[in-house]
């Protein structure tokens, strides 16, 4: 049997029989650090609020829907977000009250399933195929869950309701702030077909850039593609594009999930060779990982970097520590100086990525 009737079965027999399909919710919390501090202080209520590290490269990490407006958003830098609303108020994250208000959140999701993935402190997946309360459906169990997070925290979430992950995240967005969205086994296949390649989780905006140049900009497009056909063209993964253009999403959700590294990477407008510029993504990119370490309170021993060249070839330099990094200007540092093994440069760079591992 080939691998394509394989997967075709595999995904008939899931969607023709209801006793197969999990309910899945995924929480987000609105604007969740900035929520916070409008919580918190009332007198920054309707006011445009940004959370980060006010520094001359400082990025922002939570951006209020009232900064939004003015194009502001979460890892931009601080500099272009006050050239394009100078009225904006930052504020130093406070990553002790929003684990503590994460926690808080998740003591309600317990109430209702055991089975609870984080993502993040600001959201997580919810397997209520069987939840604790017996209610009858995941619509009514996610308005019910937002409505208790209300009550306890005086903060917003919205949820987005599916049979698998991949849809249940998609959904979240649909309605925000403060809504709910499904997408029913019936309702897949066409909001997947309709669905822009970029959407697609797991595609970056490289490989975007590539199915795009393959005539690939939608869902449907992606589906007229063969199993054979994506492998050719993205090797493995190829695997991963074929099953979600056709609404097949068979991870579970995770409640023990141990990360062993935790990355972020930009990819420029533009290959660059310019140092500042280079230096400058760097720096934002450890900003957004020291954010995570600093929500989950792990500490890594091991920095990479990670540099896509204008060819498309790839380096790695890594650094592993005797001791764990416990500052941001460390992993900054450390950072900047695996990049300076780099030059001169032998090419432009179109993508730039800082990770951290070997967590103690």
């Amino acid at each position: 049997m080939s691998e394509n009737l394989k997967r075709i079965l595999c995904y008939d027999r899931v969607h023709m029989n209801p006793k197969l399909q999990r309910k899945i919710i995924h929480v987000d919390m609105d604007a969740f650090y900035a929520s916070v501090e409008q919580r918190d202080n009332p007198k920054l209520i309707g006011k445009p609020i940004a959370v980060g590290y006010a520094s001359k490269r400082g990025v922002i990490a939570a951006a209020s829907y009232e900064a939004r407006t003015f194009g502001v958003h979460s890892a931009m830098p601080l500099i272009t977000a006050m050239k394009l609303c100078p009225q904006l108020i930052v504020l130093p994250p406070r990553f002790d009250v929003y684990r503590s208000v994460s926690q808080e959140i998740h003591t309600i999701f317990a109430d209702f399933t055991d089975i609870i993935e984080p993502l993040a402190l600001d959201e997580a997946y919810l397997d209520v195929t069987k939840n604790k309360q017996e209610i009858e459906t995941a619509w009514k169990t996610a308005k019910i869950i937002r409505s208790r997070i209300f009550e306890k925290t005086g903060l917003t979430a919205s949820a987005g309701i599916s049979y698998n992950k991949f849809l249940a995240k998609l959904a979240s967005d649909m309605k925000k702030p403060n809504g709910q969205y499904a997408i029913t086994p019936d309702m897949g296949e066409e909001f997947i077909a309709q669905l822009p390649i970029a959407k697609f989780y797991g595609i970056g905006p490289v490989t975007a850039k590539k199915m795009i140049g393959l005539g690939i900009h939608t869902g449907k497009e992606l589906r007229l593609h063969s199993l054979d056909d994506l492998q050719k063209h993205f090797g493995k993964v190829g695997i991963w594009y074929y099953d979600l253009a056709r609404g097949i999403d068979d991870r579970e959700v995770n409640p023990n999930r141990e990360r062993k590294s935790v990355g972020s990477e930009t990819t420029f407008e533009q290959d660059s060779s310019d140092r500042n510029t280079i230096e400058s993504e760097i720096i934002k990119m450890a900003e957004l990982v020291w954010k995570w370490c600093e929500e989950s309170k792990k500490r890594g021993r091991t920095v990479t970097i990670k540099i896509t060249w204008s060819d498309f070839s790839k380096s790695t330099r890594s650094k592993t520590l005797e001791n764990k990094v416990t500052t941001f200007d460390q992993l900054q540092k450390t950072s900047l100086e695996l990049l300076q093994s780099l030059f001169p440069l032998k090419n432009k760079i179109r993508l730039v990525g800082v990770t951290i591992s070997h967590f103690v």
